[in-house]
């Protein structure tokens, strides 16, 4: 993980980007079919270390996994798994998996734990911990973090009142809900990503939606689902602002998931003046999933919250990137969630700008960015976060002379293959 990388200053990106699958469906996928009865196939191309971390958790709980090249073959344990596991659950630097495995295991009929790498373990659990506890559960943290201890226990239904948008936590209660008598109720305060309310459809499992309110509520079982998992827009943010930065050339990319909750960067980059178009020619297990094809783009600063930060709360940091070339100022507000991702993104978004020579001003839920077109090389650090290593990575595309990235192999947990990808892409041997 302390790996370091020199990009040199990036002139060109142009060839077809297909982006690995995205990790936040291929997390669920994995659970549902982990709990599921029977065997099916799941298709995903280049996952990373988090999605591998689920793989043993679902093996660790009693369900079978064999990997051959894209395919996962599982063989599910059932919803409730007739052993508990051996010993501690390693979900590594993912909070989705986390969050998500803690509605599952609050009401089994074992107790386990739920652990992770020092970034996971500085990360907010009570925001789960909390609407789990009004069904019942029982839960131990250590000062509202990890490591969880889950003393399972029968759970009831409730009517969860989100304090703050988060997928995860709506998707701790949903998989709650599945174990918990009656009726069980998420009500957002904002639309989140909603792949976990398209793949209970998919797999025939109960769930509704009214306005800000999403029900689902207990069930016996259900069969396993083959599911093929569409390209991360996440991922790809970084490529598709790397050609927009870059001054000559272009990019598509193919198979991309399109799902309008995590369309918030590409409606960003299009009020800046991003030269792109999106298409969505089809689906894949529910969800939408198309190609983009983007150009070198002269862009203008925008007023960054609300709605967009919501829905592209993980592209914030590339999007910061667009800023820096951005003729005039663009600003970020409404973010204070960046402070705790897998680092304190908007420290780490303001400090690496600067070491470019950026001007920035940090501010407590977000930033203020005056664009300069383009700027210095220099050393920058990824803080142990992989979207920050990625969007420094990306802005080569506007140095005049090289980057060092440190602490550049925490990419690993999401893609692996990202610098190969970049240097293919760029023409550079990186």
């Amino acid at each position: 993980m302390n790996r370091e990388v020199i990009i040199p200053p990036l002139r060109r990106i142009q060839g077809v980007l297909v982006p690995p699958a995205d990790k936040s469906i291929l997390h669920r996928a994995i659970l549902l079919n982990a709990l599921a009865g029977g065997e099916a196939v799941i298709t995903a191309r280049e996952y990373g270390a988090d999605n591998v971390n689920m793989i043993a958790i679902a093996q660790a709980l009693g369900a079978r996994a064999a990997v051959d090249g894209d395919s996962i073959r599982m063989t599910g344990a059932g919803m409730r798994p007739a052993r508990p596991p051996a010993g501690i659950l390693d979900c590594g630097n993912s909070g989705t998996a986390m969050r998500l495995l803690a509605g599952v295991l609050a009401g089994q009929g074992f107790g386990s734990i739920l652990d992770g790498d020092e970034s996971l373990r500085r990360r907010p659990m009570a925001r789960v911990t909390d609407p789990l506890a009004r069904m019942g559960a029982r839960i131990e943290s250590r000062q509202g973090r990890a490591p969880l201890t889950i003393h399972g226990t029968p759970l009831r239904g409730a009517r969860c009142e989100m304090a703050a948008p988060s997928a995860q936590v709506k998707s701790a209660v949903m998989f709650a809900g599945l174990y918990a008598e009656g009726e069980t109720q998420v009500v957002e305060i904002a639309p989140t990503r909603d792949h976990t309310e398209r793949l209970f459809h998919y797999f025939g499992l109960p769930v509704s939606a009214e306005g800000y309110t999403i029900t689902t509520r207990r069930v016996d079982g259900w069969p396993a689902c083959g599911v093929r998992v569409a390209g991360d827009i996440s991922a790809a943010s970084f490529f598709i602002a790397a050609a927009a930065l870059a001054r000559d050339g272009s990019l598509r990319v193919e198979d991309c998931g399109l799902n309008p909750t995590r369309t918030g960067f590409l409606e960003i980059l299009s009020a800046m003046g991003g030269d792109f178009e999106a298409a969505k020619p089809g689906v894949s297990a529910g969800e939408p999933v198309g190609t983009i094809t983007v150009r070198s783009s002269r862009l203008e600063g925008v007023n960054i919250g609300g709605e967009w930060v919501v829905r592209g709360i993980d592209e914030l940091p590339i999007a910061a990137i667009l800023a820096a070339a951005a003729d005039g100022e663009t600003s970020i507000r409404g973010a204070s969630e960046l402070r705790v991702k897998e680092s304190d993104r908007i420290t780490l978004i303001a400090a690496n700008l600067r070491a470019l020579g950026v001007p920035v001003v940090e501010r407590e839920d977000g930033v203020d960015i005056t664009g300069i077109g383009e700027w210095n090389g220099g050393e920058v650090d990824s803080g142990g976060d992989h979207r920050i290593a990625m969007a420094f990575a990306a802005a080569a595309c506007r140095a005049r002379g090289p980057i060092r990235i440190r602490n550049a192999g925490w990419v690993e947990t999401s893609w692996p293959g990202f610098f190969t990808t970049l240097g293919r892409l760029s023409g550079e041997n990186l």
